[in-house]
């Protein structure tokens, strides 16, 4: 009988003891987004032609630089410059009231002028890819130019357009 009696005294305190409460679960959604841009930057080198004997042409060359996001598509022109009565065809460097002209081109050949695509000159176009990418600019000092002794200079700006 004392079993009996311990066995319901088991039973009564029993229910008093705190049960663990059962786990309960709840979830949400959270969005989460980002925006890539279309953005490039070009960085320009100088075009030296170094010493023009008027005897022959002097070629030289310059490297453009773009980096853009991958897939952003770009044009990149030249403008005239600054030199006085200069075209995109034929620009001119300047030293005091003196010139000398000269063209840029987009192919080592020296066969297409770059300019701003008007006027039957060309821009240079490409896309976008994760390394920068190198772009020359060809550019030629035609013979036979008759002009004074001294440091000629110009500048060119280059648009890039994306």
């Amino acid at each position: 009988m004392a079993f009996g009696l311990l066995a319901s005294a088991a039973a009564v305190v029993a229910p008093l003891r705190p049960h663990p409460a059962a786990a309960a679960a709840t979830t949400a959604t959270m969005a989460v987004s980002a925006t890539v841009l279309s953005t490039c930057l070009v960085v320009a080198l100088p075009m030296v032609f170094g010493n023009y004997a008027p005897t022959a042409a002097s070629d030289a060359q310059a490297d453009l630089t773009v980096t853009c996001t991958p897939g952003t598509t770009y044009t990149l022109s030249l403008d005239k410059g600054l030199g006085s009565g200069a075209t995109l065809a034929q620009r001119a460097m300047s030293f005091l009231t003196n010139s000398l002209t000269y063209s840029l081109y987009t192919t080592a050949a020296r066969s297409v002028v770059w300019g701003d695509g008007t006027g039957g000159t060309a821009t240079v176009t490409g896309t976008g890819t994760i390394l920068p990418q190198l772009i020359t600019v060809y550019g030629r000092i035609p013979a036979s130019q008759n002009t004074a002794p001294g440091i000629y200079t110009d500048v060119v700006t280059v648009t890039l357009t994306y």
